[in-house]
C-alpha cells in the first residue's frame, strides 16, 4: 500500500522562475523536501522572454538572501549591487547558475505544465478530513503528482490583459490578434521589422508602456518613418511620469522623466482618454495592412488611430482556473488573498509602499496552498521581487515548522524619496548605452556649458551635442536634468 500521508511527501513549487526558484532555495537550506515544476522548456523561460529588458532596480533588490547563501558556497561572484541588470543579466548571472546548483537542479522538472490542483479523493465541497489529505497537481500529459503543501510562484506572464478598457477582449480584437503584441517587444531585435518604419500604437500606463515608448523612439531615430501614438485612459498621463528625479529607484525616475520628454516634445503622439472598444482590421496581412483602434467614451464620442502595429502593454492577469477545485478566498476587485488586497491597491500603495507580508496574509481557507509573486498580486501592478523573496522565506520557515521567523517578516523596499543626482543620471545613461566613462565625460562637459546655458537640460542638450551622443539620449538625458536642478523642461527640438 502506498503510504500517502503528508509528511512524506515533498512541497509542490510551481513555477521555476525567480520567486520560484527562492521559494525551493529556502526549503532547501531548511531541509525541506521540495519538487519544482515549471511549464517552459527552461527554468525562468518568462524572463528569458523579456531578456532585452533593463530593470529599473538595482541589483540589490532582484536577489534572494537565501539563494545568495547557496551560490557563495559554491564560489559564485555577486554581481555590483548598484548595477542594473537587464533580465538577461538576471537569467545569466543569477538564476541560471541557482538552478543548476545540485541542491536544486535534481527537483526542477521543465516542460511540467499544471492544468488543475485538488486534494487527493476530495473535491472541494468536502470538510472532513480536508487538511490530512495531499494535494493533487495534475500535469498537461496526464500525469499527477502529491505534495504536502503547494506554492504557486506560476506568475501572471501566460495571462495578458485585453486591449479592451473595460477588461473584456475589444470587439474585433481576437480577430486582430496577429496585429497585436502582448508585454515587451524586442524593438531592436526579434521585433524590429514590425515597427521600422511603421506606425505603433502603444496602449497602457504603466512601466511597461514606458519602456516601450522610449525603445520605439530610439528606433525612430535610426529608422525613418516610424512613428509612435501612445493611448491612455486617463485625461492627463502624469501619473505616469512617476517620481522623476525625486524618485529613490533612480532608473525609475529616469523612465518616467524620459517618457514626459517623449510626450512634451511631441515625439509621440499623445491620446489621452482613449477608451478602446474597436479594433477593426484593414486587410488580411498583418505584414503589410493596418488596423483601426476605436476609443468610444462614456458620452459616446468616439477616438480613431490608424497602426501598422499595437502593442498592449495592458499587463497581465493571474490564472486561478487551476486552483478551482480548492477553497480559496480572493479579494472581489484585486483577485489577490483578501488579507493581502488592502495591503497592495494600486489607488494607495506604489510598489514601494506595500506593507510588509507573509504567510498569514496569503493564506486560504485552503490550508497548505500559498499563491506567491506576481501572481499572489492578483490584477495590482506593483510588485517587486523582493516582495516576493520574503513571502517565500515566510512560507518555508512555517512549512518547517519555525513559527517565530515565519511570523517574523520584515522588507524594506525602495521608495519614492530623495535620491541622488549621480546615481539617476547613471541609471539613464546605463539604460541608453552610454558606459560609465562616457556619462563622466558627459557630466565634466556638462559642467563646463551650465556658466552659459540658461537651463541645466539646455546645458546637458549641449554637451550631448558636442559628444555626438544621439538625440532621443540627449533629450532623456535633458528632461531628467531639468527636473532634478528645477530647470525649465528641455525644449527647443
Amino acid at each position: 500500500m502506498v503510504d500517502h500521508s503528508l509528511d512524506q511527501l515533498p512541497v509542490a513549487v510551481i513555477g521555476a522562475g525567480p520567486i520560484g526558484l527562492a521559494a525551493a532555495a529556502h526549503l532547501s537550506e531548511r531541509g525541506v523536501p521540495f519538487t519544482v515544476v515549471e511549464a517552459g522548456d527552461t527554468p525562468a523561460a518568462a524572463v528569458r522572454a523579456w531578456s532585452h529588458i533593463q530593470l529599473f532596480s538595482p541589483w540589490e533588490y532582484n536577489t534572494d538572501p537565501a539563494a545568495r547563501r547557496l551560490l557563495a558556497a559554491t564560489g559564485w561572484q555577486e554581481p555590483d549591487a548598484t548595477e542594473l541588470p537587464t533580465g538577461g543579466d538576471l537569467v545569466k548571472q543569477y538564476l541560471q547558475p541557482l538552478a543548476e546548483l545540485p541542491a536544486l537542479a535534481p527537483h526542477i522538472r521543465c516542460n511540467a505544465i499544471v492544468t488543475a490542483i485538488s486534494r487527493l479523493g476530495i473535491d472541494r465541497l468536502r470538510t472532513a478530513y480536508r487538511e490530512d489529505a495531499p494535494f493533487v497537481l495534475r500535469l498537461a500529459d496526464g500525469e499527477e503528482l502529491l505534495a504536502r503543501a503547494v506554492i504557486d510562484a506560476s506568475g501572471t506572464w501566460r495571462q495578458p490583459n485585453h486591449v479592451g478598457a473595460n477588461g473584456l477582449p475589444a470587439h474585433g480584437e481576437p480577430d486582430a490578434a496577429a496585429w497585436i503584441t502582448h508585454g515587451l517587444p524586442d524593438v531592436f531585435g526579434a521585433d524590429r521589422a514590425q515597427h521600422a518604419g511603421r506606425h505603433t500604437v502603444v496602449v497602457g500606463a504603466g512601466h511597461s508602456a514606458a519602456n516601450t515608448l522610449l525603445a520605439l523612439a530610439e528606433l525612430a531615430d535610426a529608422e525613418d518613418g516610424t512613428t509612435i501614438t501612445w493611448a491612455i485612459r486617463a485625461t492627463d498621463p502624469a501619473a505616469s511620469f512617476g517620481g522623476g528625479s525625486d524618485d529613490e529607484l533612480p532608473a525609475r525616475g529616469a523612465l518616467g522623466s524620459g517618457l514626459k520628454m517623449l510626450v512634451d516634445t511631441g515625439r509621440v503622439t499623445l491620446a489621452a482618454n482613449f477608451r478602446a472598444h474597436t479594433i477593426r482590421r484593414l486587410g488580411d496581412d498583418p505584414t503589410r495592412d493596418q488596423v483601426q483602434l476605436i476609443s468610444r467614451g462614456p458620452d459616446g464620442s468616439e477616438q480613431t488611430v490608424t497602426a501598422d502595429r499595437i502593442v498592449a502593454a495592458t499587463g497581465f492577469r493571474p490564472d486561478h482556473g487551476i486552483s478551482s477545485e480548492l477553497r480559496l478566498e480572493l479579494d472581489p476587485i484585486m483577485s489577490a488573498p483578501r488579507a493581502l488586497a488592502p495591503l497592495i491597491d494600486p489607488n494607495q500603495h506604489s510598489c514601494g509602499t506595500v506593507t510588509p507580508h507573509g504567510y498569514r496574509e496569503l493564506a486560504h481557507p485552503e490550508p497548505g496552498y500559498w499563491a506567491v509573486g506576481m501572481k499572489s498580486y492578483g490584477r495590482a501592478p506593483t510588485f517587486l521581487m523582493l516582495t516576493g523573496y520574503e513571502q517565500v522565506r515566510s512560507i518555508a520557515a512555517f512549512l518547517a515548522g519555525d513559527l517565530e521567523a515565519a511570523q517574523s517578516v520584515e522588507l524594506q523596499l525602495p521608495e519614492t524619496g530623495v535620491c541622488s543626482a549621480t546615481a539617476g543620471g547613471e541609471a539613464l545613461a546605463l539604460r541608453l548605452g552610454l558606459s560609465p566613462e562616457q556619462h563622466e565625460q558627459l557630466l565634466h562637459v556638462t559642467a563646463r556649458h551650465l556658466g552659459t546655458a540658461s537651463s541645466a537640460a539646455d546645458a546637458v542638450l549641449a554637451a550631448a551635442a558636442e559628444l555626438g551622443v544621439d538625440e532621443t539620449a540627449a533629450l532623456q538625458l535633458a528632461a531628467y536634468a531639468a527636473e532634478l536642478f528645477d530647470a525649465p523642461g528641455a525644449t527647443g527640438c
